[in-house]
């Protein structure tokens, strides 16, 4: 990213113009081929402003393949080697012209800026998914300590569910604990975990009916659902929910993955739950071919008849 932003030398560009400049670490082991894996940690800024960073977290895998000509990053897989790093510089008006449109997030004028190292090298589907596995637990290890040092610290009296969030029980409420088939209406203040930043609340501002879930249908985040079981109606708590409990690799509400989340909470009613509606079936979709073999046997059949 300093070399990016000191100077454009040794800046390359791919046949789509990506511009790309990789940083070899002086190692001379082979290039990856197609059908390989790549291990990256990498960080994703807009203009000055880091979007995502999975250093220090879970690394992404990409397969090496053919892209051809498609301004995407893949177009430079086939030239990196275990250990590389490269800078990649897509420009956001060039993502609208081939693409037709642009994130709200984005403007037309940014950059987009792309810094990965090459950790590893893989060849088959299956290392890659062992490693991952063995990633994903770290993650879930480091969330789990982090959030256990931030309540140790902050001195926070609250229960650990089994599953790992942290419930902190302002008040329990009166009658019967939450339980499964139930639908619960909350009022609640999402936070980003550990700023306390406000990210999304229904007591204030537009959102003003309650959020309904009927606990074991898995409609809401585990976190949450493992919160409300320890409440009844009135209750009120704060939820502090590692990631693996709320989005885990999906972007949150901060658009970014692996985001663990803090929640005040207030279990306004209990109730029974709706009756689930019965599912729909569709008739199956009909190729053209098929859809123009029904006609014909429904003319014949129409001819029999007269």
């Amino acid at each position: 990213m300093i070399a990016f932003g000191s100077c454009k030398q040794g800046f390359q560009k791919t046949k789509s113009g990506l511009l790309y400049k990789i940083i070899s670490d002086g190692s001379k082991g082979e290039k990856a081929k197609k059908g390989d894996f790549l291990k990256i940690n990498y960080t994703q800024k807009i203009g000055d402003s880091v979007v995502f960073s999975s250093f220090g977290g879970v690394p992404a895998y990409a397969r090496v393949d053919s892209v051809g000509a498609t301004y995407n990053p893949a177009e430079i897989f086939p030239l990196l080697r275990k250990g590389d790093s490269a800078i990649i510089v897509e420009l956001a008006d060039t993502i609208q012209h081939k693409f037709g449109g642009l994130p709200p997030y984005i403007k037309k004028t940014d950059k987009i800026i792309l810094v990965f190292k090459v950790v590893d090298v893989f060849t088959s589907q299956d290392v890659v998914e062992k490693d991952r596995n063995g990633e994903m637990q770290k993650e879930k290890d480091r969330e789990s300590k982090e959030m256990a040092d931030y309540i140790a610290a902050n001195k926070i009296n609250a229960q650990k569910t089994e599953a790992g969030t942290y419930v902190e029980i302002k008040s329990p409420g009166e009658g019967p604990l939450v339980d499964s088939g139930k639908q619960v209406h909350v009022l609640y203040t999402g936070k980003s975990f550990p700023t306390g930043k406000v990210f999304e609340s229904n007591v204030t501002g537009p959102r003003k009916d309650t959020l309904k879930f009927v606990v074991g249908r898995r409609g809401i985040i585990p976190g949450m659902e493992d919160g409300v079981r320890l409440l009844r109606k009135g209750g009120k708590a704060t939820l502090y929910i590692p990631a693996s409990q709320a989005y885990d690799a999906q972007p949150g509400p901060n658009h970014k993955p692996y985001e663990s989340l803090i929640f005040d909470i207030e279990v306004v009613d209990i109730t029974d739950a709706p009756k689930e509606q019965p599912r729909s079936q569709s008739m199956p979709q009909l190729t053209p071919e098929q859809m123009k073999m029904m006609q014909e046997r429904m003319k014949q059949q129409q001819q029999k008849t007269k």
